[in-house]
């Protein structure tokens, strides 16, 4: 290298001195009053938090830069925290016991200080850029390593101090009495250009290093020098003239007219290697008159900086001398005038660090409880726009899908493209009906349901018989002992006390038959159905489903390329579809992700900008919604043109006529089966309700049976004492046996009124049913088997008396008040839903529904 001294050589910015100050009760002070105690109290962690931050700011600077850097990036995304919460003004309403205050880092006797948190933040900025400027002239730049880390940390200074002038030193000198020079924004925009020049000057070093060209090298030398021009017209005007030191402008001054002539020198190695001799002369002459020239005013300057001077001047005037004896000698060109070349080129490596991400404050819990009320509105006039967005594109959408699926309906599609190939479909609703028939087991299975009912209906008319039996057994019986006791069998006949169950069996035997005869046109309607619902059992369905036959006679064979081109089109148009599914899906995945309360919250610019930023977003996909619906729109006109010659060629007004045919013939077979269906399970509901009726009564006929059998054993054993009693007084009469009229030691005692121990009357063995003025015998009750009573006795009988003892018993509800049958033959309705189909004898139709 031609300058290697000049290497060691760069600068460092020191920091900005402040005084101490108390952030803490002004703000918490402020929070009581503004919002209340609690939400004071659950600040207390932040405030602390920010206290201590603060004091290690005021603090010397740290031996360690990295640490002092991020110590200094933590405070000022505090401070950005701070600056949307808590307004820092003279303003009485506002924190106005806050006064922040800074020394110049160049001049220290001048200060600032400002009731203006923009101050403070510059100043952080300031420390932050100095801070990365210091780990820059840290690193051991004679390592290729070394400069590539000295590069980045410069690039990171320029970028504080970049984002010091965008955002803050403006901000800092409005409406403010003073401001010191370092955070304005002259100096704060040529200390960025410094840090650029200083971090292209160390890629240039490494491109030497490296051996690159001397073409590259030129141009990344140039752009230094042009960086290092740069900072120095801001350094040599005001207010920055009178501000910094001579050694300042000096340092500067030289390094640009350094880096000018060192890529004149380098420029012009590449110019003699391509035997441009008069330009090389000219760049060589142009790079020697400015170093004589920066060397007029190094008084005063590093002697590091002069020594590398002198070596480029030496090295160019070498070469200088070299190129103009060639010339002379050889080639003989007029060589131009300096002013007359076109400026170096130029190759820039660095650009200043976007600060964004490493100062992004939206992030940090800090005071997050806090939310004023300017970034609540805020927040919800974006959502609106938001949902506007949202709502709109999602409406767009489903025109969309609407619009495929009505055209694609109009054409018959893709249902007569899929008949081509045997794979017809049923309308959606049409096949859900027959896959329901299919599986409640289908005309298949009516013959299994018919069986059942053929199977009650046998079990019903057992019950019926057994329990009708039950009852003549027993009236047989009671009419034998009857014949056989003549007179003495004086309890009611059976025919009197069964009336009402023989009633209620004649009308089960009445409802027997008429559900008979439902039966019968059931099993006619399923005989004479039984071809129209045969195509319900096919599986799949479709398979009776029609397909579209290719044409007969085809001259030019094209069928199956129109074929295949509209199945190509129709999947085009699913996967726009799928598209815009898709994009749906991403639109609500974006809001929901989209929370920008936090960046409202650390914002100081306008929220209108902020929200066109932000809206931006959203400006991609709602390209792709409207390329989507343009590509549909231009594909459903290519699929209509490629229907028609597609329906030309397959006659697909015939298929279309057919098909219809087989969908009514499919709903045809479907109410009819529901039809039969219907009726089978009204047959089945009624023959398991009268199952439950029946077997009721044949209980109660059993119950009444078991008591008539127990009433006639002691019948016939009163029967047999009254006859063994009137035999003994025969006896007597003659002999020496008792009279008839005596009791005996088992006989019952007569009523206490006709009771007299001196004068014993003998009395006859009361019938069963006494008149109402007698007592009854002891241990009767009601009988079990029905309600008080179920038959009319007769008008010169008072009411039997029930045997055997025991409780009374409640009727059955279940036959008399259920919901079977009514005392005056009305059939009530059954405990389902639908109307009862199973009326009384005289009222006739039975179940069967037509």
């Amino acid at each position: 290298m031609a300058s290697s001294a000049l290497s060691n050589l760069m600068l460092a910015i020191h920091e900005k001195k402040t005084s101490s100050l108390d952030l803490y009760r002004p703000l918490r002070n402020y929070v009581t009053f503004t919002y209340s105690e609690r939400e004071a109290q659950l600040i207390e962690e932040d405030l602390e938090t920010l206290k201590q931050l603060r004091s290690d700011v005021e603090r010397v600077p740290d031996p360690s830069p990295s640490a002092r850097r991020d110590l200094l990036v933590s405070y000022y995304k505090a401070l950005c925290l701070v600056e949307t919460r808590f307004p820092i003004s003279p303003d009485q309403h506002h924190v106005n016991a806050v006064s922040f205050l800074w020394y110049d880092a160049f001049k220290q006797k001048q200060k600032a200080s400002q009731q203006n948190i923009h101050l403070e933040k510059a100043a952080v900025l300031f420390n932050l850029g100095a801070s990365y400027s210091q780990i820059a002239l840290g690193c051991d730049r004679t390592t290729v390593e070394g400069r590539r880390q000295a590069s980045h940390a410069f690039i990171a200074a320029a970028g504080a101090f970049a984002w010091a002038r965008d955002n803050e030193a403006t901000k800092a000198m409005i409406g403010q009495s003073s401001t010191t020079v370092d955070v304005r924004v002259e100096c704060v925009g040529m200390l960025e250009r410094l840090m650029c020049a200083q971090a292209q000057e160390c890629v240039f070093e490494n491109t030497i290093a490296k051996g690159s060209t001397p073409g590259v090298s030129a141009k990344i030398a140039s752009q230094a020098g042009i960086y290092y021009e740069e900072a120095l017209a801001a350094l040599i005007v005001s207010p920055l003239k009178d501000h910094f030191e001579k050694g300042w402008i000096s340092h500067v001054q030289m390094k640009a007219a350094l880096f000018y002539s060192e890529a004149c020198y380098r420029y012009g190695i590449e110019l003699h290697e391509k035997e441009e001799i008069a330009e090389e002369i000219a760049r060589l002459r142009s790079g020697a008159s400015r170093l004589a020239e920066a060397k007029k005013s190094s008084r005063g300057a590093p002697a590091q900086l002069v020594e590398a001077m002198n070596k480029l001047e030496a090295s160019i005037n070498c070469n200088l001398d070299r190129a103009v004896k060639e010339n002379d000698r050889v080639y003989l060109m007029r060589v131009p005038s300096p002013a007359s070349l076109p400026p170096l080129p130029t190759f820039s490596m660095v650009k200043p660090m976007n600060m964004t991400e490493i100062l992004d404050a939206s992030k940090e819990k800090m005071f997050g409880i806090l939310v004023p009320d300017s970034s609540a509105k805020a927040l919800s006039r974006y959502t609106e726009m938001v949902d506007d967005v949202i709502r709109t594109q999602a409406e767009r959408l489903q025109q969309a899908s609407e619009l495929t699926r009505v055209r694609l309906k109009e054409m018959d599609l893709p249902d007569s493209i899929l008949a081509v190939d045997g794979n017809s479909t049923l309308p959606a609703d049409l096949k859900d009906d027959v896959e329901a028939v299919q599986i409640s087991g289908g005309p298949a299975g009516l013959e299994g349901e018919l069986q059942q009912l053929r199977d009650l209906k046998r079990v019903n008319q057992e019950l019926l018989v057994q329990t009708e039996e039950l009852l003549q057994k027993e009236a047989t019986e009671d009419a034998q002992f009857r014949s056989q006791f003549g007179t003495r069998w004086t309890r009611p006949q059976s025919s009197t006390l069964t009336k009402n169950l023989q009633d209620r069996l004649n009308r089960f035997a009445a409802n027997l038959k008429q559900a008979g005869e439902s039966d019968v046109k059931i099993e006619r309607s399923v005989r004479e159905n039984s071809a129209l619902m045969s195509i319900l059992d096919r599986r799949p369905i479709e398979a009776a489903v029609p397909t579209l036959a290719r044409p007969m006679m085809s001259l030019d064979a094209t069928e199956d390329t129109i074929v295949g081109n509209l199945k190509q089109s129709l999947r085009q148009l699913e996967n726009l579809g799928a598209q815009r599914a898709g994009l749906e899906d991403m639109l609500k995945e974006m809001k929901r992700k989209d929370d920008i309360l936090p960046k409202l919250m650390t914002s100081t610019g306008s929220y209108e900008d902020m929200f066109r930023k932000e809206m931006s977003k959203y400006d991609h996909i709602c390209q792709d919604i409207s390329q989507n619906i343009e590509v549909q729109e231009q594909l459903l006109m290519q699929i209509q043109a490629q229907n028609e010659e597609f329906s030309t060629l397959f006659n697909l007004e015939d298929y279309k006529a057919s098909r219809e045919k087989c969908y009514k013939q499919i709903q045809a077979a479907i109410s009819k089966y529901r039809e039969i269906k219907e009726n089978v399970n009204e047959g089945l509901k009624f023959y398991v309700t009268l199952q439950d009726a029946i077997t009721n009564v044949k209980q109660q006929c059993s119950d009444f049976v078991m008591t008539r059998s127990i009433q006639c054993r002691e019948m016939i054993e009163d029967v047999q004492r009254q006859m063994s009693g009137l035999s003994f007084q025969d006896h007597r009469s003659s002999g020496p046996y008792p009279s008839v009229h005596q009791r005996t030691a088992s006989s019952s005692p007569p009523p206490p009124e006709t009771q007299n121990a001196s004068h014993p009357h003998p009395h006859p063995q009361a019938p069963y049913y006494m008149p109402a003025e007698q007592q009854p015998r002891p241990g009767y009750t009601i009988p079990p088997y029905g309600p008080p009573p179920p038959y009319h006795t007769p008008h010169s009988q008072a009411p039997p008396q029930p045997y055997p003892p025991q409780a009374p018993q409640q009727p059955y509800p279940s036959w008399q008040q259920g919901p079977y049958y009514d005392p005056q033959g009305q059939q009530p309705r059954p405990p389902y839903t639908a109307q009862n189909p199973y009326p009384p004898p005289h009222q006739g139709g039975g179940y069967y529904r037509q």
